[in-house]
């Protein structure tokens, strides 16, 4: 047990898909899981553990952020022994040329909160990265389910809301998409030795004013969590 998770040892599997929203991470437990057993309910931050065709997996919600994902992570990889985890999520983008529910596997991460890393490490650096293990394995998964799976770099940002206009900050991150959890994922990952990618679908165009509603947003990150069930 952690502060945040009530689940006893052995209870999450050694891969987790990990979706944002602890309702989000319910509906697809029951959808997808043989005889999900929920593990933990702190905080209400919901976490299943079951089968996808006989093979071990976990559903945990990260909460929203780099701060709650930071927590999460670290405690899954750190005190469960957790080996892998997908985030499974929504994104927003920054140009016309990308359409709303359209799913993205994150290539590289531009992160504008340095400091997360800096804290850990002493180091100070913009880009982090996910597995290049893991991306092989989503993106044949994606393959051979006949799926369409794009690829890029994010901006992670912790502002929601932000004040400056799409153009600069796609310019500053070199990014056309954001999202705001795996910069904190991919350094867990990193510094304590284990994998972690992230499948996003685009529910906000920025720039035309494109916006999913709440209940689609719910629906839409299915082919993501197929594309990462098969990775198992």
């Amino acid at each position: 047990m952690t502060p945040h998770i009530s689940a006893k040892p052995g209870e999450i599997a050694k891969t987790v898909l990990m979706p944002g929203c602890p309702l989000r991470a319910k509906f697809l437990a029951e959808k997808y899981l043989e005889s999900p057993v929920l593990v933990n309910s702190v905080r209400n931050m919901f976490m299943y553990t079951g089968t996808y065709k006989e093979k071990p997996v976990s559903i945990c919600a990260s909460g929203m952020g780099c701060g709650s994902m930071g927590i999460y992570s670290h405690e899954l990889f750190n005190d469960y022994g957790v080996e892998n985890i997908i985030r499974i999520g929504t994104c927003g983008a920054y140009t016309t040329d990308i359409n709303v529910n359209t799913s993205y596997l994150v290539t590289e991460t531009y992160g504008d909160m340095t400091d997360y890393l800096e804290i850990l490490t002493d180091e100070k650096s913009h880009l982090v990265y996910p597995s290049a293990e893991l991306n092989k394995k989503i993106e044949e998964s994606a393959k051979k389910l006949g799926l369409t799976l794009n690829s890029g770099r994010f901006h992670c940002t912790n502002a929601f809301y932000n004040t400056k206009t799409t153009d600069y900050l796609a310019k500053m991150s070199g990014a056309k998409l954001v999202e705001m959890e795996t910069y904190s994922l991919f350094v867990n990952a990193k510094l304590l030795g284990k994998h972690a990618a992230a499948i996003l679908t685009v529910t906000d165009n920025i720039a035309t004013k494109t916006f999913l509603d709440s209940t689609f947003r719910e629906k839409c990150i299915l082919n993501s969590a197929e594309i990462a069930l098969g990775v198992l």
